[in-house]
């Protein structure tokens, strides 16, 4: 009876793996680096310099910002000491409040960068997305990983499916 309970749970376990093995044996996995992928797409180049060129429009800005924040702070440097206590206390809430404009147009210049960029490359993104896909579907893949994202532990050389993904985005 003893043999029993330990053989039978023995047997239902290698019988479960090897039905796990049989069913991982009929999946392939392949990687593809999407980064490397993403540099190499046409349009990439173009959208690269539309992004520059609204950067440059913020810090053009932002730093105009700056300036303005300098002339004032130095004007009031200078005059301080001729200034009322309610005149000086007002510059000093004027000053604070353009450092806090100038704090807050940066973090919302970088987010609506990023959201800007993230806009015109979309349609890049979902090109390439789109040809992994059927190139998985065309070679039987079950699973592609990123290894350009960073998750990808150890991967088979033999399975990288970047250059069908070129083929079927026509990049050379």
């Amino acid at each position: 009876m003893k043999k029993t309970r330990i053989v039978l749970p023995l047997m239902i376990a290698l019988i479960l793996t090897g039905f796990s093995f049989s069913a991982s044996a009929q999946q392939k996995f392949a990687h593809i680096n999407s980064n490397e992928l993403l540099m190499q797409m046409p349009g990439v180049d173009s959208v690269q310099i539309k992004v520059e060129m609204y950067a440059e429009e913020l810090q053009e800005t932002y730093m105009s910002l700056i300036t303005e924040f300098q002339r004032k702070s130095q004007e009031f440097e200078a005059n301080q000491a001729n200034l009322s206590e309610i005149v000086r206390q007002s510059r000093q809430r004027e000053l604070e409040s353009l450092r806090e404009r100038i704090i807050e147009f940066q973090t919302m210049a970088e987010e609506d960068l990023m959201i800007h960029e993230n806009r015109l490359l979309s349609p890049i993104i979902e090109k390439a997305q789109n040809a992994i896909q059927e190139v998985a579907e065309e070679r039987g893949y079950s699973y592609v990983l990123d290894s350009g994202m960073g998750a990808v532990i150890h991967a088979d050389p033999g399975d990288d499916i970047m250059p069908y993904v070129k083929e079927k985005l026509g990049i050379q």
